[in-house]
């Protein structure tokens, strides 16, 4: 089983919903950076369960204790270690689901693959409480990049077909530091009130809705990445896809582009002050695989969560019958609200890598 992604910077995740702990060891932070442990626990603050009445009721602390790496709040270039532990878990909600899969969610396929081997309590290793560790590693890939002028920010810009604005064509630090201190990360607050409201009427009536999340990245410079495989929308798009619910990464106009011509999709070149700039920004900063020094705007869209209160069909394993189930537990209405600084983890780790990479 492969949780790992980076060539440079190896990021690698561990543990399951319901266990002891979950954690990642990272190889390749870079000896010497300083690490502000307020606000990287600030930064996993926004991405932890119960924070309000939109997210789960499951309560967890997410403090995490770092194992190696670190010393005096300072990377020390030996692979860096953290754990979070588990404190609040609630295993009896899961029972059952080994023999009556839950529509939408890894229990069937872990079955087959892993002939029940696999601890799939509270989704096991596939929960999207696997990117606790993540913002770990993130939070403190966004420290270092900040210290190299490079900032990420993100915003809720669609929920359940209600849209946010977009990002300007140049977004400032400073408009990323507004979204990351709301309780609630978007542009527009009416369309924001609409969002929370949409959510609220999925909730009462024991569903869900899903979301887009959409990315902005400011101060890279151009020339990183390169064509086809090992280009920025490739590296990006395979680690992005590594966040469970995640169902489709687009840059810059993303599909748009398919009802536009080309004179209106194309980018003009121009010259701001004294460097090479675009008119607009339907490539999202990165051409041919390569950043051109615009903002790297990049789009998640996220599925309604799966696991929703309304009675839904499945199958008895055991039996090979049809059958139906009803779920319990404490699960977000809409999953992309904690997924907002996830994005922008795991988009400042894969960018870091290249920056280190050369």
């Amino acid at each position: 089983m492969s949780s790992e992604f980076g060539k440079n910077l190896r990021v690698s995740v561990f543990g399951e919903s319901h266990g002891t702990g979950i954690g990642v060891v990272v190889n390749g932070f870079p000896a010497g950076e300083a690490v502000d442990p307020e606000q990287l626990q600030r930064f996993l603050a926004r991405r932890a369960p119960g924070q309000s009445r939109l997210t789960t009721a499951r309560k967890e602390a997410d403090i995490p204790e770092f194992l190696s790496g670190i010393r005096d709040n300072v990377l020390t270039g030996s692979p860096f270690a953290a754990v979070i532990r588990n404190t609040n878990q609630r295993s009896g909600d899961y029972k059952g689901f080994e023999d009556t899969p839950r529509p939408s969610h890894a229990d069937y396929t872990a079955a087959v693959k892993w002939q029940g081997a696999a601890d799939m309590r509270g989704g096991g290793h596939f929960s999207g409480r696997l990117t606790a560790p993540l913002c770990v590693a993130g939070g403190i890939a966004l420290q270092i990049l900040a210290r190299k002028g490079v900032y990420v920010g993100a915003h809720l810009s669609n929920v359940g077909g209600i849209r946010d604005d977009k990002f300007p064509l140049y977004p400032t630090s400073e408009l990323f530091n507004k979204l990351t201190s709301s309780n609630f990360p978007v542009l527009n607050a009416q369309a924001g009130a609409a969002m929370q409201t949409a959510i609220q009427n999925a909730a009462s009536e024991g569903d869900s809705v899903g979301a887009a999340i959409e990315c902005a990245v400011i101060g890279l410079p151009a020339g990183l990445g390169d064509p086809m495989f090992d280009g920025v929308e490739s590296l990006l798009a395979s680690a992005l896809f590594g966040i469970p619910g995640v169902k489709g990464v687009s840059f810059g106009s993303g599909f748009d582009c398919v009802s536009m011509r080309g004179s209106a999709h194309n980018d003009p070149f121009m010259i701001k002050d004294g460097r090479v700039r675009t008119e607009t920004n339907n490539s999202g900063g990165i051409q041919g695989g390569i950043t051109n020094g615009m903002p790297l705007i990049l789009q998640v869209g996220m599925k309604p969560t799966a696991s929703i209160a309304s009675m839904q069909k499945t199958v008895s394993l055991s039996r090979m019958e049809e059958t139906e189930i009803e779920i319990h537990g404490r699960h977000d209405p809409c999953i992309a609200i904690r997924a907002v600084p996830v994005v922008e983890a795991v988009t400042a780790l894969v960018l870091l890598d290249l920056l280190i990479g050369g």
